[in-house]
């Protein structure tokens, strides 16, 4: 009797006997505690750039823009357009007129650089060269350009066409002689000389070097002509005339002719 009343005690009696037993969908605790865990530590990834491939592949990306803005600034830039913009808004000529490659021998091989020589030009009168040197042709000719905006020069034009009277230049070895010209002979210049009489905005002039072919004296001594050219508003004033009386060429010229001549110089 005792036996039977510890086995009854011991077995559990089911009342659903026969029954099919539903499945529970509460989340267990450990359950939720683990999807927590995994939730926070996927936001801390996502903040610190992770440690997984996307992490270090956003990172790279992100050096690698870096770092292609500052390399950009010499390599990426291309040739500009021979008309460009200035400051004021105003077009101006560019004209590429000599390159030169230097080397310099180290251990590891040659170093190159180049320098560049540049002539710009408004096409109304004003003009300038510079030149620049850079480990990269696009870099020099930036240079250069930027140093021939800063030195350009205002030359008096005749009808805004040609030069008012004839003129030399000298500097170094290089002498050039310049001359005015009737419409329509254009311009009669060779080398680094037109590309000067281009940007300037003269449509016609006579020119000869003599001396060297260096492109660097040439333009120098180019300028050093234009430099002391003179317009008749300018002589009159300093010497205290009209521009008429200094077009009456003492009397071969009318009055009204003169009269007229004067009133149609802009400078």
């Amino acid at each position: 009797m005792m036996a039977d009343e510890n086995n009854n005690a011991e077995t559990p009696v089911v009342d659903n006997a026969g029954s099919t037993p539903t499945p529970t969908t509460a989340p267990s605790e450990a359950g939720e505690n683990q999807s927590a865990a995994g939730a926070t530590d996927g936001q801390a990834r996502e903040a610190s750039g992770g440690r997984g491939r996307g992490g270090r592949g956003g990172d790279r990306g992100g050096r690698g823009g870096r770092d292609g803005g500052r390399d950009g600034r010499g390599r990426g830039r291309g040739r500009d357009d021979r008309r460009g913009g200035d400051d004021d808004g105003e077009e101006l000529i560019e004209k590429l007129v000599h390159i030169n490659r230097v080397a310099k021998v180290v251990k590891g091989g040659k170093r190159f650089g180049f320098a560049a020589l540049v002539v710009v030009g408004d096409g109304k009168g004003r003009v300038g060269f510079g030149h620049g040197k850079a480990r990269e042709v696009p870099e020099a000719i930036n240079k250069a350009t930027a140093a021939a905006k800063k030195k350009m020069i205002r030359v008096p034009l005749k009808e805004g066409r040609t030069l008012h009277h004839d003129g030399k230049g000298h500097f170094g070895a290089g002498k050039v002689n310049v001359r005015s010209a009737p419409p329509g002979t254009g311009i009669i210049a060779g080398g680094p000389m037109r590309a000067v009489f281009e940007s300037l905005g003269v449509a016609d002039v006579v020119t000869k070097s003599i001396g060297t072919s260096n492109p660097y004296n040439m333009i120098r001594a180019t300028f050093d002509a234009l430099t002391n050219q003179s317009s008749p508003k300018s002589v009159a004033m300093r010497r205290g005339k009209k521009v008429a009386d200094l077009l009456g060429r003492g009397g071969q010229v009318s009055e009204a002719e003169a009269e007229a001549e004067a009133a149609a110089i802009a400078e």
